[in-house]
C-alpha cells in the first residue's frame, strides 16, 4: 500500500522539500509516501474560481489511479486527532488499496472531486499555507504509523 499525496502547487521552498523527504524516508516499505505535484492553473484575469478549480480537478483526475482510496483534505472535513488518524491509517493499510490524499490549490477543490472522495478530512481549524500543509501532512502520517508500530516517536 502506498500513500499518494496529490498536491496542487509547485516550486516549494527548499525547507519544504527537505522536511518532506526527511519524513517520507522514515516510512516503512509497507506504507510508502509519495508526493505528486499538480500544476496549478495560472491565476490570470477573467477566470473564475470555479473555472480554476475545474481545470485543476481535471489534472488531478488524470493523475490519481482510479482504484485508489480517495481522501480529500478540506477545511470542512472531519477533524481528527493523531490517534484517530492512526485508526484511519490502519483501515487504509487493511484495505490493500493505495490511498490518494488530495490537497487543492489556493481556491480549494472542485465539487466534483469532493463528491468522488471516500473521506474528507481536515488537518486543522487554522488556515495553513500550502507549504505547511505538505509538511504537516507527511509528519502526521509518519506519527500515525509510529503509533500503530509502537515506535517511540509519538509520546502520548
Amino acid at each position: 500500500m502506498k500513500l499518494l499525496v496529490y498536491a496542487v502547487g509547485n516550486r516549494m521552498p527548499g525547507w519544504v522539500q527537505d522536511a518532506w523527504q526527511d519524513y517520507a524516508k522514515r516510512m516503512p516499505r509497507e506504507c510508502l509516501v509519495e508526493l505528486h505535484e499538480i500544476r496549478p492553473e495560472p491565476r490570470t484575469h477573467g477566470k473564475t474560481a470555479a473555472q480554476l478549480m475545474q481545470a485543476e480537478a481535471q489534472r488531478i483526475e488524470a493523475a490519481v489511479p482510479p482504484s485508489a482510496w480517495r481522501v480529500i483534505l478540506d477545511e470542512h472535513g472531519q477533524d481528527l486527532s493523531t490517534q484517530a488518524l492512526a485508526g484511519h491509517l490502519k483501515t487504509w493499510m487493511g484495505s490493500g488499496q493505495d490511498v490518494a490524499l488530495i490537497v487543492g490549490g489556493p481556491d480549494g477543490l472542485a465539487p466534483s472531486l469532493k463528491q468522488g472522495a471516500r473521506q474528507t478530512l481536515r488537518l486543522s481549524s487554522l488556515t495553513l499555507p500550502h507549504p505547511m500543509v505538505r509538511v504537516l501532512l507527511v509528519e502526521q502520517l509518519y506519527r500515525a504509523w509510529s503509533i500503530l508500530a509502537g515506535h517511540p516517536y509519538h509520546r502520548a
